[in-house]
């Protein structure tokens, strides 16, 4: 059944509503009547499309899925560092050269991935009975949240990475399906795009209501997901309204989801005078970490090594970090890490993350395959998120009462954030958010909700210490070439 949802592909010519390999929604729908739990299969099969290689439409070795486009996104924003150029990975979207070319592959496979996931959820919401269907049993209801929050989750990063910005809502920016019977779409407006994730999520929300994720796994979305996802939306959008909101609904992950923050030695590697780790429960590489909201465990069966986001970022992992190509951070961002920030220690003398995510055996170049884990959403985000909306509301009181509850376990005098009000607050909690979540894909969707400008620093290989507003060209990537020939229905553009 998971083999339905993972060979679906983005353009009309890739979506072939019954092709002969593979079952039809009716077909699915037709087995799930005699045993429901079938669709659990479908499902599971759009979450391993979320680490799977080559999901993108390449066999290119920055192709396997979010943490591909985490890292995009965080070269996109100048917080993460190509450090050389010795195999070339990521070098056209370090360039800018990705995003201003609508022939490149680099605004290629996020296209193909985001709309393959579309696809896949499409499917299984086609097989309860389509979009207005409200099921009756339990278990169809949890597929069927599952199923909208994790389209909205891929309309979401495609809202990211192809449009500006929110704006006045008009502007044309992506194609919506709400089926797999579906033409080739039209660019549909900003507006349509948010108020489909957002119906989307607070329908998961409610379906998934009673649903708990099998012990030890968090690979599922479950309420509290949807309710992270639904906060950016919202967040990204931006009115005083949806601050508001999302001041609501991280209230609620914060105070009822059970997770919590990682606490200072979870942080950071400490080692001895040999080099040995200390602190096992530190190194970001597992989803046990109580911080996690959601992840994946990555096992042997799941095939991973060279290409996968270890294979690119990490030292103690056969990759190309440690092969000569170094993911490292932006020398300006970590010169603004306090002294007393125990988050500088993540970093080395050259600024790589050897301290922050890490194979546990801690050999370099010796994780072959891998079984470290996949973060995708933890508890930090939630506090940051909170505090961003409520600054942006000024409500600077609590603001700074829910920074400090995360710099506390980080700085040793946090003080300093009880003189910040207005915008020197607002500006000091994007900047927590860009240490504290470096490396995890998020520096890219605070700059957008920000409308900041970036400049890069001077440890950059191109456009060292030139400065690119969010909405600049060459943050934003076009809608691809084989989009605009495989969909008439695009025009304009």
């Amino acid at each position: 059944m998971a083999s339905t949802i993972l060979f679906v592909g983005c353009e009309k010519d890739f979506l072939d509503e019954k092709p002969s390999e593979f079952l039809s929604p009716e077909q699915i729908s037709k087995a799930a009547e005699n045993d429901p739990s079938l669709l659990n299969g479908s499902i599971s099969g759009l979450y391993t499309l979320m680490f799977q290689t080559y999901t993108g439409g390449t066999e290119d070795h920055d192709d396997f899925g979010q943490k591909g486009y985490d890292i995009y996104s965080d070269m996109l924003s100048s917080d993460m560092v190509l450090g050389a150029l010795n195999y070339g990975w990521y070098s056209r979207v370090a360039r800018y050269q990705g995003t201003v070319d609508y022939t490149r592959t680099e605004g290629y496979k996020p296209w193909r991935y985001y709309y393959r996931v579309v696809q896949g959820a499409n499917t299984v919401i086609d097989a309860l009975g389509g979009n207005d269907v409200v099921p009756t049993l339990d278990e169809n209801k949890y597929v069927m949240g599952q199923a909208k929050a994790m389209r909205a989750y891929a309309y979401f990063y495609l809202a990211q990475f192809y449009a500006k910005g929110y704006g006045d809502g008009t502007t044309k920016i992506l194609p919506i399906y709400k089926d797999t019977e579906s033409p080739n779409q039209p660019l549909s407006t900003t507006k349509e795009v948010y108020d489909l994730m957002i119906e989307d999520l607070t329908e998961a929300i409610d379906y998934l209501d009673g649903f708990s994720r099998p012990v030890g796994s968090k690979a599922a979305i479950d309420k509290y997901v949807a309710e992270g996802l639904l906060s950016y939306v919202y967040a990204a959008r931006g009115t005083n309204e949806d601050l508001a909101k999302v001041i609501t609904l991280t209230d609620d992950v914060i105070t009822n989801s059970g997770y919590r923050l990682n606490t200072a030695d979870e942080v950071v590697a400490e080692l001895d005078a040999n080099g040995v780790l200390l602190n096992p429960q530190s190194g970001f590489n597992d989803v046990k970490n109580p911080s996690w909201i959601w992840g994946t465990d990555l096992t042997l069966a799941n095939n991973l090594d060279l290409v996968s986001w270890w294979g690119q970022v990490d030292i103690f992992t056969y990759s190309y970090a440690w092969a000569g190509d170094p993911k490292v951070m932006d020398a300006g961002l970590f010169a603004k890490i306090h002294a007393d920030d125990v988050r500088k220690k993540q970093f080395d003398s050259r600024l790589r993350p050897r301290n922050k995510f890490f194979d546990p055996a801690r050999v370099i170049g010796g994780q072959r395959n891998v079984t470290t884990d996949y973060v995708y959403m933890r508890m930090e985000e939630m506090y940051l998120l909170n505090a961003e909306a409520k600054a942006k509301l000024g409500q600077d009181g609590p603001a700074r009462t829910m920074l400090k509850d995360v710099l506390t376990k980080r700085i040793t005098d946090i003080s300093y954030v009880d003189a910040l009000s207005g915008q020197a607050l607002k500006d000091e909690i994007y900047l927590q958010t860009r240490i504290e979540l470096w490396g995890e894909g998020k520096s890219y969707l605070a700059m957008k909700r920000d409308k900041a400008t970036i400049t890069r620093g001077t440890n950059h290989l191109f456009f060292a210490g030139e400065s690119f507003p969010y909405n600049d060209d060459k943050l934003t990537f076009k809608i691809p070439q084989a989009e605009i020939i495989n969909n008439p229905a695009i025009t304009g553009n």
